[in-house]
């Protein structure tokens, strides 16, 4: 489902994500600023962390924000994405998943484990 909404400033897309393993919708703003400014921002999965918790738990891994940085390597590393990619790494992670969940899990706590 994609919504259009617009008034004399703002235009608004927002698209529904059917894929079960993403909670938020996908949407971009376009907003005019006075004159000839115009801006573009994208409201996109940021961290893809808050989408994993549950496969965080069943690996016995805790999230803090001291560990979150390494713990987001290591994820890069499973996936085989350079670190900071994190919509190529989301990517990857959503097809891990939905390919075995438990053997995503496993290398998960595994790569956790040997870091």
């Amino acid at each position: 489902m994609t919504v259009l909404t617009h008034n004399a400033y703002e235009i608004t897309i927002q698209s529904q994500n059917p894929n079960p393993l993403m909670n938020k919708q996908n949407s971009a703003k376009l907003t005019s600023k006075p004159a000839t400014h115009l801006t573009l921002g994208v409201v996109a999965v940021t961290c893809y962390f808050r989408h994993l918790k549950r496969f965080f738990e069943k690996a016995g891994i805790e999230v803090t924000p001291e560990n979150k940085k390494e713990l987001d390597i290591v994820i890069h590393e499973i996936v085989g994405v350079n670190y900071k990619n994190c919509p190529d790494a989301w990517k990857q992670v959503k097809s891990l998943i939905l390919e075995d969940e438990a053997t995503f899990v496993s290398k998960l706590k595994d790569a956790w484990e040997n870091r």
